[in-house]
């Protein structure tokens, strides 16, 4: 039975991504028989290329896209090569776990309190020492060249990235490399650079990947942050495909195949980086040590680190301050009175969303685990081990733009009488779902050291039994915290409860997202508040639970 487990996983979550895509590229061809298109031309493309603002478009998505992913990369390796294997690295691995579990709107949205022109950290300086009795009149969110947007990305991305490092650094003999490194007079950073790096990378590359594709293509952020006149090509499609005009939906599909071919063009690109810089940095790897000092960069690197940190929690903050404020005028730094009055009356209309977004997340996520799960242990019983192909499968859906094949799925589930029902609403979630959960309990489940479950067997003559009492319980941390990550990724989804919910399901992100556009900021702050505190609940409960139920188990015998 085990081994229909990855047939099942890969048929659920795999072959809906390919029947979406060549759904989509049917009305982007011009066959659409439900809007009269019955036959194949480019007339699609030609509107397409001729809407206003189109080439602004793709220059945004290419340069935020490519300057997002860059800037966390580079992060990233600077803060690991003078932070690793000290106490500070540990700590960093500590803050950023639940920064990972924040959705992405609700980071969004935090960070345009606190940087907009009537922000908080503007309100903190003014008038003391800036001046200014009014808001000043410059464009910070939504700014032309898309740099708070770049700024939003990176504190998501930057956690993440950090902590696929993390786990790529538990494959490597990491301690003894850089010991053999320094005993050979190479400094820390270089030797983590020249030693280490190199050893690393070729694990991190799927997850930078899906960082380049999420920065080119995602539309929740995008619609709080970016510019919008002309805004990036995801959220330029995005309108398009709900435009009240129905032959939009034409362009819209072919912007939606645009999409997809920038995004892989994007990664094929930076691939030929890769290549280049390998043939460039070779004689400098090559090169013996060198004397300098590493004060200046631990220093530098920790205070970037440490400001996305900060602003991440302070956004969080922010929102809080705004839900419970009742009247909050520039330039005072505090409100000026309390109240929940707000939440009082939002909270007959935060029933529904909530609702929805719980018993999806947690829907979604318990299927994505006990499908990572079945997958996990038939490598285990049946002595599997994991291939670069398996990665790529599971890598499929996040290296793939949500809308280039969103639309057909949403065409399929229509057409099956699917279309606004709760099983398609979980379902578009679990698209995004399993790929995580797999990836956060793949590395555990896998060093499982298998002596346990030998003896298990020995004793109790059933490996049901050996999973239920010995294995499951040993494992029960990791297993919870997949959990935990699955249901967090399962509230931040956008476009899938949008295509898959036909406006009949809004969720806590839905609706931050349409009030973010506009809204009174402490009703956007109640919104923003629930979809970032809901996963971190079920984040400290996955850590807590288990530490509860070993102490209650210790000195139990089979």
């Amino acid at each position: 039975m085990l081994r229909l487990f990855p047939a099942v996983a890969l048929g659920l979550f795999l072959a809906p991504v390919g029947a979406g895509l060549i759904a989509t590229a049917m009305p982007a061809f011009g066959y659409f028989p439900a809007l009269g298109g019955k036959s194949f031309s480019l007339q699609p493309w030609r509107t397409l290329l001729s809407l206003p603002g189109i080439a602004e478009s793709l220059r945004l998505t290419l340069t935020t896209g490519f300057l997002a992913t860059l800037l966390a990369f580079i992060i990233v390796v600077g803060f690991c090569s003078v932070a690793h294997g000290t106490r500070l690295f540990n700590r960093a691995q500590i803050m950023l776990s639940p920064l990972l579990a924040t959705p992405h709107v609700a980071v969004a949205i935090g960070l345009s309190f606190l940087i907009s022109p009537s922000g908080w950290m503007v309100r903190w300086v003014s008038p003391w020492l800036t001046g200014w009795i009014r808001p000043p009149d410059v464009s910070v969110i939504h700014d032309p060249l898309g740099l708070s947007f770049v700024l939003g990305l990176l504190l998501k991305e930057v956690p993440y990235l950090m902590l696929m490092t993390v786990a790529a650094l538990g494959q490597v003999r990491s301690r003894e490399t850089l010991v053999v490194a320094r005993s050979l007079g190479y400094s820390p950073v270089k030797a983590w650079l020249k030693t280490i790096l190199p050893q690393i990378y070729p694990q991190i590359r799927l997850p930078i990947y899906a960082v380049l594709a999420f920065s080119m293509s995602v539309v929740d952020v995008a619609i709080v942050l970016a510019p919008t006149n002309p805004p990036p090509l995801s959220t330029l499609v995005f309108r398009l495909f709900l435009d009240r005009d129905l032959n939009m939906i034409f362009p819209a599909a072919a912007g939606a195949c645009l999409q997809f071919i920038l995004v892989v063009s994007a990664i094929c690109f930076w691939r030929l980086l890769e290549v280049s810089v390998q043939r460039a940095v070779r004689p400098w790897l090559t090169k013996g040590p060198e004397n300098g000092r590493n004060l200046l960069a631990k220093s530098f690197w920790t205070a970037i680190v440490g400001g996305l940190v900060s602003l991440s929690l302070l956004g969080t903050f922010a929102l809080v301050l705004w839900s419970f404020a009742r009247s909050w005028f520039y330039p005072r730094s505090l409100p000026q009175a309390w109240t929940l009055s707000h939440w009082s009356k939002q909270l007959p209309g935060l029933m529904w969303p909530g609702t929805v977004t719980l018993v999806v997340g947690f829907c979604a996520a318990l299927i994505a685990l006990v499908l990572a799960v079945g997958c996990l242990q038939n490598e285990r019983v049946n002595g599997l081990g994991s291939t670069s192909r398996t990665l790529w499968l599971l890598y499929t859906p996040l290296l793939i733009p949500q809308i280039a094949f969103l639309f057909g799925v949403q065409i399929l589930l229509v057409r099956f009488n699917l279309d606004s029902t709760w099983t398609a609403l979980v379902w578009s979630h679990l698209l995004f779902v399993f790929p995580y959960v797999f990836l956060s309990l793949a590395d555990p489940w896998r060093s499982f050291d298998l002596r346990y479950r030998d003896s298990a067997l020995t004793l109790t003559g059933s490996s049901f039994k050996s999973f239920v009492l010995v294995e499951l319980p040993l494992m029960l941390m990791p297993t919870l915290f997949a959990l935990a990550l699955g249901f967090a990724v399962s509230v931040g989804q956008y476009l899938p409860t949008v295509f898959a919910g036909g406006g009949r399901f809004t969720t806590l992100t839905v609706e931050a997202v349409t009030l973010s556009s506009g809204g009174d900021r402490r009703v956007v702050g109640i919104y923003a508040f629930l979809q970032a505190a809901l996963p971190l609940i079920v984040y400290c409960s996955a850590i807590m639970f288990p530490r509860w139920v070993y102490r209650k188990r210790r000195g139990m015998h089979l």
